[in-house]
């Protein structure tokens, strides 16, 4: 992206996304390969009337040489500081930029159970930071730019690969649109509106089923709420957590998923990736699962606590989605996920909760939503999936026919 689209970009995401405020402080989060795309981030916050930018670079190289060789005891330490400065960011109330554009097979001759045991390490030691990002204390953004690794994997046969990928992240955050803005806040509406619909109905349980073998029942917590594009911060100022976005979203019960369900698509996990996967679930928690690659991963990712082997988020996406209409699969999460329907397994939102975000978590988890250092989507949506919603009456209400919509 040249200056001009990168500050257009930015500008879109600092104020939809996180929304920042005149006098905000700002942390982002950013591939060293793209200092470029920091600096407009950085030059635009200014301009907005920030009182203070930091910028968090990352390394995948770097990152890479530490997985392999650091001593393991130094391998799964967090430094103290480390730590705090995240911590920092919730009692000064900074909201932050995640640039999420890793390659996907980046840590692919690492051992999985060093990977592991470096992610166990830093999730529970940033397991606070996480949980207020979760229920809103902060506003969070999480957005992609291009790497040259990502985009090769993308579009392995393009002329430049690079350049094909931004066009496609460009449409998928609709900046090929005349007035980018108009256009988002229309989106937004109608994903409200949706939302309002599926809360009207207070489902006790959606049914899942597709030709794949997917033959899911996944039961909803009492007083759940579906949630789309646009939340409350805990400060009261709206915000976006993720750009592109396409779902509504609500918590499913921990211990009320039965039945299996099939993968969809790859996912990209750790730097690692998993695919054509099932899952197998009796009273909530996953008993049994298979994987054509990643087995190892997947396992590991299963067995990291209690909260990994059950659910805490079920998501509808249609198949019309311009995500999903692209027929791109782009081997990130952010993306992927907004092609399809998906689950997460791991901790649930207390905010898809009625009042949930005020909610302890003794309490969050005793109504059902699940709790657990860990929270990955995968996508379970294919062109002949149906999900039917069924009411505390026994009334079935069909929501996605072959894919796409019914309401």
């Amino acid at each position: 992206m040249n200056k001009e689209k990168l500050e257009k970009f930015a500008a879109l995401v600092l104020k939809f996304g996180v929304n920042l405020q005149k006098g905000q402080g700002l942390e982002i989060a950013c591939p060293v390969e793209k200092n470029e795309t920091a600096e407009a981030f950085t030059s635009v916050a200014y301009k907005m009337g920030a009182k203070a930018v930091r910028v968090r670079w990352e390394d995948e190289k770097i990152d890479r040489l530490n997985l392999l060789y650091s001593d393991e005891t130094e391998l799964t330490t967090v430094p103290k500081w480390f730590v705090e400065s995240k911590n920092e960011l919730v009692k000064k109330n900074f909201c932050c930029v995640a640039i999420a554009a890793e390659d996907p097979a980046a840590f692919a001759d690492v051992p999985e159970k060093r990977i592991a045991a470096y992610s166990a390490a830093r999730r529970k030691a940033l397991k606070s930071f996480s949980e207020k990002v979760m229920s809103n204390g902060i506003r969070w953004c999480v957005v992609s730019v291009p790497t040259k690794k990502w985009a090769e994997k993308v579009f392995p046969d393009a002329a430049d690969p690079v350049y094909s990928l931004e066009n496609a992240i460009m449409k998928t955050m609709r900046l090929d649109k005349s007035d980018p803005e108009k256009e988002w806040e229309k989106h937004i509406a109608a994903l409200d509106r949706r939302a309002a619909f599926l809360n009207s109905r207070n489902f006790s349980y959606l049914h899942f089923k597709n030709g794949k073998g997917t033959d899911l029942k996944v039961g909803l917590v009492e007083n759940h709420v579906w949630l789309s594009a646009k939340e409350k911060a805990a400060d009261g100022v709206d915000f976006i957590a993720n750009m592109p976005t396409e779902e509504v979203f609500t918590a499913p019960h921990r211990l009320k998923t039965e039945g299996r369900v099939c993968s969809a698509m790859p996912l990209s996990y750790n730097g690692q990736i998993i695919d054509g996967f099932t899952l197998d679930f009796k009273k909530g928690k996953i008993v049994g699962f298979t994987a054509e690659k990643g087995y190892d991963a997947l396992k590991r990712l299963i067995e990291t606590d209690k909260g990994t082997s059950m659910l805490g988020e079920v998501a509808l996406i249609g198949k019309d989605s311009p995500i999903a209409q692209s027929g791109i699969l782009f081997f990130n999460t952010l993306f992927d996920e907004n092609a399809s329907c998906h689950i997460a397994i791991g901790k649930g939102y207390p905010t898809t909760v009625k009042d949930g975000a005020n909610k302890p978590l003794s309490e969050l988890k005793k109504i059902g939503v699940n709790d657990s250092v860990e929270h990955v989507d995968f996508m379970i949506g294919t062109p002949d999936l149906s999900v039917t919603g069924y009411q505390t009456d026994g009334t079935s209400v069909a929501l996605l026919k072959d894919g796409k919509w019914c309401v």
